[in-house]
């Protein structure tokens, strides 16, 4: 058994090339193999966004603070509250983050496959935030 105490591991800031606008990464597991699963906490500060992307066995997300957004692609724009969860299928091409006047927390937990749990893709242009596309 693994305990990872309450601030122990540092948190990360989500790089500029997978996000758009401030977002911090707090770790909460990356199981050893065989184990697959993986969990962080994610906040997006206002406007705030991923990229679009994919993963290989589906994410669930769960929202605990704020109000987001979230998307797959060729459907419309998604309202995310606190209490919300969000079942997104393998290779489901989809965005998710804060609203344009609020924050956003949430829990991702994913599953790697091969060592991978995300595929990264473009960026999510500010005409596709608002909805404008």
């Amino acid at each position: 058994m693994d305990i990872h105490r309450a601030g122990s591991r540092p948190s990360g800031v989500g790089p500029d090339s997978y996000f758009t606008g401030h977002v911090r990464t707090d770790p909460i597991i990356q199981a050893p193999e065989p184990a697959r699963v993986r969990a962080l906490t994610v906040t997006f500060d206002p406007g705030a966004r991923t990229a679009w992307h994919t993963h290989p066995l589906g994410q669930t997300l769960v929202v605990i603070a704020g109000r987001g957004l979230a998307q797959t692609e060729g459907e419309a724009i998604r309202d995310l509250l606190p209490g919300d969860t969000v079942w997104i299928p393998p290779h489901e091409k989809h965005w998710h983050g804060a609203g344009p006047e609020n924050g956003m927390t949430h829990i991702a937990i994913q599953e790697a496959l091969d060592g991978s749990n995300v595929t990264w893709m473009e960026h999510v242009t500010d005409a596709q935030y608002s909805g404008k596309t």
